[in-house]
């Protein structure tokens, strides 16, 4: 798995110039705005991006669909949180 912070998608791949940005560029969150300097993961997409704490607001949101999750879907979203069993 990439140790990388920021994830690019739909873009060409120059890894050169990735590794000469990766360390100086802040890249923020659309969603809640912090820089990448501040979550786990950054994933950059044509004009928005999302960090992995909002990625994983967004699949809780999904799953949960205002309904019981099955067990399999509960054990990822206690996974994803940490929970023990």
């Amino acid at each position: 798995m990439s140790e990388k912070k920021v994830i690019k998608l739909g873009a060409k791949r120059d890894t050169k110039k990735e590794k000469e940005q990766e360390h100086d560029e802040l890249v923020y969150c659309s969603f809640c705005h912090r820089p990448n300097t501040q979550v786990l993961k950054m994933v950059q997409g044509p004009g928005v991006n999302i960090c992995s704490e909002c990625t994983m607001i967004a699949v809780q949101y999904l799953i949960l669909n205002d309904r019981m999750p099955s067990a399999e879907a509960q054990q990822i979203l206690d996974a994803f949180w940490g929970k023990a069993r």
